[in-house]
Parts: C-alpha cells; sequence; structure tokens
C-alpha cells in the first residue's frame, strides 16, 4: 500500500504544480460536489423536475452515505494529508504540497465520499434527462450529452480531492465505481409511494445500526475513531477541522432525512392535482432558497445539541420541499372557479 500512496501523493504534486487559475477550479469543484449539496441543491432542483426522480436522488443518496460511512469504519483508508507525514514520506525528499480548508476531512478516506455519494445520487436525475433526451431529440449526441456530462463531473470530482489531498487516486476510482454500481443498483428500489412508518422505521435503523456498530467495534478493542485525532494532529490550520466531516454527522443528516421522507409522505400536497411548469420553476426557486436558508442558521457549540440540531435540520428539509412549498403554490394558484380566472 506504501507504494500505491507514495505514486498518489507523487500525482497530487503533479496536480498541484499546474497553473494557479485552477487552483480555484478544483477547489470550487470539491465544495460543490460535498455530499451536503445532494440533500440541500440536488435534491430540491430534482423534485420540482419530477417529484420521483427528487425522491429517488435523496433515498439513493442517503443510503449511499451511509454506506460509505459503514466501508470507511472497515476500510481504514488513509487521507494524503496526513499520511504523508505518518509514514516519514515527506522527511524523506523535497515534497511539496499544500493544505487548503477543504483538505481536512476527519474521517478515514476510503472510498472517496465525494465520488461515491454524488454518483450514486446523480444516476436516477442522469437516467431521466437522457431518457427525455431520447424523446424529444433524435440525434445521439443530444442522448449522449446527460451520460457524458455525468462522467466527466465524476473525473472532474475525483481530480479535485486528490488536488486538496483528501483522497487517494485509488479511493477516488473506488468511489466511482461504487457510486455507478449503487446508483443503477437502487434507482428501481426507491420507496416512492411508501407509508410515513416505512420511512421512519429506516430512519430510526439507519441511526441505531450506526450506534451499534460503532459501538460493537468499540468493545472489540479497534479504536474506530482514530482519523479524527490524525486530522488534528497533521491539519495545518486548526480552524479548518469541521465537525460537519465527522462520520456521525453524516449519519445524523441520513436518518434526518429519511426522517423528513416520512414527514412528507405523511402530509402530502393535494391529490389529483399537478404544478404547471411555471409552479414547478417557482418552486424549485423557493425550495433551494428556503433550505439553505435554513441550513445557514446558526448551530449550537455543543457537541450533542449540534447533532440534534443537524438531525431536525435534515429532517426540515424534504418536508419543506415535498410537502409544505407544494401545497403552498397550489393554494395560491387560482382556481378554475375563482372571479379572477380567465
Amino acid at each position: 500500500m506504501d507504494a500505491l500512496h507514495a505514486t498518489g501523493i507523487r500525482f497530487a504534486e503533479v496536480l498541484q504544480s499546474g497553473p494557479p487559475w485552477m487552483e480555484k477550479f478544483w477547489i470550487s469543484v470539491t465544495s460543490l460536489a460535498d455530499p451536503k449539496c445532494i440533500f440541500t441543491i440536488c435534491f430540491p432542483l430534482a423534485y420540482f423536475l419530477d417529484h420521483k426522480v427528487g425522491v429517488s436522488v435523496l433515498w439513493i443518496g442517503l443510503v449511499s452515505e451511509w454506506l460509505n460511512v459503514v466501508l470507511k469504519w472497515f476500510l481504514f483508508g488513509e487521507r494524503p494529508f496526513w499520511w504523508v507525514h505518518e509514514s516519514g514520506f515527506a522527511s524523506e525528499g523535497m515534497v511539496t504540497l499544500r493544505q487548503f480548508p477543504v483538505s481536512c476531512e476527519t474521517g478515514p478516506g476510503s472510498p472517496s465520499g465525494h465520488c461515491m455519494i454524488t454518483g450514486a445520487a446523480l444516476w436516477p436525475l442522469v437516467s431521466a434527462l437522457t431518457a427525455l433526451a431520447s424523446r424529444r431529440c433524435a440525434s445521439t449526441a443530444a442522448r449522449l450529452t446527460p451520460p457524458g456530462a455525468y462522467a466527466l463531473l465524476l473525473l472532474a470530482i475525483g481530480l479535485s480531492r486528490v488536488f486538496v489531498l483528501a483522497h487517494f487516486p485509488h479511493q477516488v476510482v473506488g468511489g466511482i465505481l461504487a457510486g455507478a454500481a449503487l446508483g443503477w443498483g437502487l434507482q428501481a428500489r426507491t420507496p416512492v409511494a411508501r407509508s410515513p412508518g416505512f420511512f421512519a422505521a429506516a430512519a430510526l435503523a439507519l441511526l441505531l445500526g450506526s450506534v451499534a456498530l460503532h459501538s460493537a467495534v468499540i468493545a472489540a478493542g479497534i479504536d474506530i475513531d482514530w482519523s479524527i485525532c490524525l486530522a488534528a494532529e497533521w491539519c495545518s490550520d486548526p480552524a479548518w477541522l469541521r465537525r460537519d466531516t465527522r462520520p456521525f454527522a453524516s449519519i445524523c443528516r441520513d436518518a434526518g432525512s429519511a426522517a423528513g421522507l416520512g414527514l412528507a409522505a405523511a402530509f402530502p400536497p393535494r391529490r389529483g392535482k399537478r404544478l404547471d411548469p411555471r409552479q414547478r420553476l417557482a418552486g424549485a426557486v423557493l425550495a433551494v432558497g428556503a433550505v439553505q436558508a435554513l441550513h445557514r442558521l446558526p448551530q449550537p457549540t455543543d457537541g450533542t445539541l449540534w447533532y440534534g440540531t443537524s438531525f431536525l435540520r435534515y429532517a426540515a428539509g424534504p418536508w419543506l420541499v415535498a410537502s409544505l412549498l407544494p401545497r403552498l403554490l397550489l393554494s395560491l394558484a387560482r382556481s378554475p372557479g375563482s372571479p379572477h380566472a380567465e
């Protein structure tokens, strides 16, 4: 593994030695591909494109993120920004590498969550756009545009993660392959029409299953939180260490989102009513704005309260997007019998 890691470090050096303007590009890519964006941007936009696609994006996103956490716990993947020091590689020769505010992830490194979660969650959206292009346009180029953009996006995400020293190349490749496989496998198994009880049970299973697994591994004498200490030791700036990169932050995000889907299922929009294209566009804009505002609210510094409020935020998001906003838009629409209708 050391030879594989050393090759990855040299590749990161090559990327970081590129033109200065590429630095902003790679950091922008890795920031926009943060798994949180699946929950706060991709899901709201996809839901108002097609509600089944939106639910599929969110469901696959939360399942793949939970699986990514479990894989990281058991694969014990190193991260470049600490391995280069822990291994003594930095002291053996001239290694010119820089860290960035997005470098200091605290969880283990294998497989890449950015690649795996984004690749899985965007699969149903890409499939829907490909089918739409096939119906609307007979040209091969139009049909290949969505999957081509998907492949280029994952490639750019992978390179950006190597550039910022968050992952080695083999972790990126593993994340891309795992994400595409999960997206393909889970797309047809999305529980779109399930009852609120199903999603509540899923949220409870994700939360309690993670706690039980974590406790069992600790009881077996394995330090499952080893990566947090290494990240704190080798991060260039302690301010770059973020609690939302810890494994249990992901667990709270996933369980909260599953609970939010249950809330939305318990309070669905009016049956038989559909949003017209203008309402869907307005809904998409309002949904992204509302969810972004929700997640910009200040959070407590206490650890337990932080995780609790994180769960509540991610539970509120799907309810806002899939229940409250559609109800609001339908109530504001002019009914055929209203005196203002044409």
